[in-house]
């Protein structure tokens, strides 16, 4: 070895020591405690987009079905929809997620409930006759899981919420609720 020279010496590394991995780990909670909350509330603001959207499509059927079969609105949800050739009692109108027992879809809950008395004549073809007014409504499967409010609608077609998640029982309550922009 020539004076000036020196050897490097370098410390065996055998990986990571026991503070360095608990710091790392300790980094990933803050990051996942900041980001899970926002998930959470962006999921919600879709599931109620979704439900209203899914409520506009079931006014848009309900209207549809009264005027092309001239039957009133239809005496179920079951009624709009279907698949294969479309008929007063299986109008093909409707997402079969939404006109399928559960009638469940993004973590809401649909019920259509027919309104007073059934017309006494069906249409020709129909098997049941409709009805003069409807009220659909869309809750929460889990309030504060799947969405925060619950939403309703009948046959003037404007929909209104409610922001504690419970379904309006009538059309009285549900006009009680405030009206969506």
């Amino acid at each position: 070895m020539l004076p000036g020279q020196y050897i490097a010496r370098h410390p065996r590394q055998r990986g990571f020591s026991l503070i360095e991995l608990l710091i790392v780990v300790a980094i990933i909670l803050v990051i996942a405690a900041i980001a899970v909350p926002s998930f959470l509330r962006a999921r919600i603001a879709a599931n109620q987009a979704s439900a209203v959207s899914s409520l506009r499509a079931i006014t848009g059927a309900a209207v549809m079905y009264a005027t092309t079969y001239g039957n009133g609105y239809p005496p179920t949800l079951t009624t709009v929809g279907g698949s294969g050739p479309a008929t007063c009692n299986s109008a093909a109108l409707l997402d079969p997620l939404l006109s399928t027992a559960p009638y469940r879809r993004t973590g809401y809950q649909f019920d259509y409930e027919p309104q007073g008395l059934p017309n006494a004549t069906p249409a020709p073809g129909c098997l049941a006759g409709g009805y003069n007014a409807y009220l659909v409504t869309a809750a929460p499967v889990f309030v504060g899981v799947t969405g925060q409010s619950s939403y309703c609608t009948n046959e003037p077609g404007a929909l209104y919420f409610n922001s504690d998640g419970l379904p309006a029982a009538t059309p009285a309550a549900c006009l009680a609720g405030s009206p969506l922009q």
